[in-house]
């Protein structure tokens, strides 16, 4: 792509310098600098992409874009550089435009359904590539626990549920080459907040629900929810298609009100207990529910094998978001019913113990709040609960998490998640301190034991028939990360290895 063409992408850009440059990628790191490619300075949390303009300069790329509330680090740069420098008001928004264009726009060639929410937005995602392809569409999938086409798995895209622009656009540019017809992305409220979205060209947008979470992030509750909201705000401006724009709101969420008057598109509401266009009465069946769904599309009965009563609620809001896409609601109702469910996310592990394990993302206060309560109503013996707590996010979650797991779980163990730069030990202990502050002892109600495997092998070993162990947190990842180091760790695979031993189920 020529200079010129991109200025038709950037009509705020200020060009300084001169030169018809011509681009094939975009990049945001210096150290991926290189000929041929625009370097974006992105202010960030702890580094400014500004500091590193002359290192992409000295690495020869094509161009420069620079925010114009940092002149001061570029201005002088801007007259020296001999290559275009363009001046924008937001360097990120123009990452992203920038992205999509080089991409060929693949938003513009897909029907993409945008997820959003503080708790199951990961489950719908996966719902509505399951039902997409159960009904014969062709689907690609970016979500928290994977990408892919089909079944397809595509490249790790790192440490980010929504990656950056110049990621998630060559994503969607390899599931519009594989011929697919949808796209479904889980829409994270930092990745919004940061336009890492912007340019996607969502058609239906569907929220879950609305905590209190990331605030270390974003400040407020008020701003987190409006971050939220930019998903739905996205849905005007995005380009037309054959595809009525829709948002997809929870009748029964606090957040309704709100979200309801950030757009102006077709909205369709779902709840369990508010008036909404999609209705569902709910009976526990087993593990799973039985659900009588009530529609504008008709009436029908649905077996859902998965637990919790989030779970109802994201098989309401695939339904609505499929049946206002013009699915057939007998073919969604058949493909909710033989949904497996997401890889890490309340997957039970079955060695032929007599008791229950069970791996869950779970990893904020509510959302354990949550699992630990639906085991206390299914299990009758005790409920042994394992986690821990990212690092370099909000403090005041752990001590929190320490609070629910001493209200709700009959023993706990304190372990590792991903500390990342932070001490691992500093984080166990402000755990350690919630569990102490309810009241509960170290030795007697709950141990800290660092290493998760260990910990994991700890938790099952204390199981007798009847009981229940939550290993909560880690979900379908497969790693920890440590300030120095990494092991491996896939709760499912080591809680399956320390059962089989329990149990002789592997010896054959």
């Amino acid at each position: 792509m020529r200079l010129s063409e991109l200025l038709r992408e950037l009509p705020e850009a200020t060009v300084w310098g001169h030169g018809d440059a011509s681009f094939s990628s975009v990049v945001y790191d210096s150290r991926k600098a290189a000929p041929g490619a625009i370097f974006v300075a992105i202010p960030g949390l702890k580094v400014d992409g500004h500091d590193y303009l002359e290192a992409a300069t000295k690495a020869r790329v094509s161009g420069l874009v620079v925010q114009a509330d940092k002149r001061v680090g570029w201005e002088g740069l801007a007259s020296e550089a001999g290559i275009p420098v363009l001046e924008v008001p937001d360097t990120r928004r123009a990452l992203a435009t920038i992205a999509a264009a080089l991409n060929g726009h693949p938003g513009r060639r897909l029907r993409v359904i945008g997820v959003t929410g503080t708790d199951g937005k990961t489950s719908l995602c996966h719902l509505l590539d399951h039902i997409l392809t159960s009904t014969g569409e062709k689907s690609g999938l970016v979500s928290t626990a994977e990408c892919r086409i089909g079944p397809q798995l595509l490249a790790d895209t790192g440490r980010f549920t929504t990656p950056e622009a110049p990621e998630l656009q060559a994503i969607l540019s390899q599931i519009a080459n594989a011929g697919c017809r949808w796209a479904v992305l889980e829409a994270t409220s930092h990745g919004l907040a940061q336009h890492r979205l912007d340019g996607c060209e969502f058609d239906i947008a569907a929220m879950t629900t609305v905590g209190r979470d990331h605030l270390d992030f974003h400040g407020t509750p008020q701003a987190y929810l409006a971050a939220k909201g930019r998903l739905f705000e996205m849905l005007e401006s995005a380009a037309p298609k054959d595809i009525q724009k829709t948002g997809v709101l929870n009748r029964d969420d606090q957040s309704y009100s709100y979200l309801a008057g950030v757009t102006r598109v077709r909205q369709v509401t779902f709840g369990l207990e508010q008036e909404a266009d999609l209705r569902a009465t709910a009976r526990e069946d087993g593990w799973g529910w039985r659900l009588a769904l009530t529609t504008p599309a008709g009436n029908k009965q649905v077996r859902l094998r998965q637990p919790g009563l989030f779970n109802v609620y994201n098989a309401l809001a695939a339904t609505a978001v499929c049946v206002s896409a013009g699915l057939s609601l007998s073919e969604v109702a058949a493909a909710i019913a033989s949904w497996p469910g997401v890889p890490g996310r309340m997957q039970f592990i079955d060695e032929g113990q007599g008791f229950t394990v069970l791996v869950d993302f779970a990893h904020a206060p509510d959302s354990l709040r949550r699992v630990l309560e639906l085991l206390r109503a299914r299990c009758r013996g005790r409920i042994i609960a394992l986690f821990g707590c990212i690092g370099e996010r909000e403090k005041d979650r752990r001590a929190a998490m320490g609070g629910v797991a001493a209200k709700h779980a009959d023993f706990t163990v304190v372990t590792d998640d991903n500390p990342y730069t932070e001490d691992r030990q500093a984080i166990l202990d402000d755990i350690a301190e919630g569990l102490r502050a309810a009241g509960k002892r170290e030795g007697h109600d709950f141990v800290v034991i660092p290493d998760r495997r260990e910990a994991i092998a700890q938790a099952i070993g204390m199981a007798v028939d009847e009981d229940a162990v939550l290993l909560a947190g880690k979900g379908h990842e497969t790693t920890v990360q440590l300030p120095h180091g990494v092991y491996e760790c896939d709760d499912r695979v080591v809680a399956a290895n320390v059962l089989q031993h329990l149990t002789g189920s592997g010896n054959g």
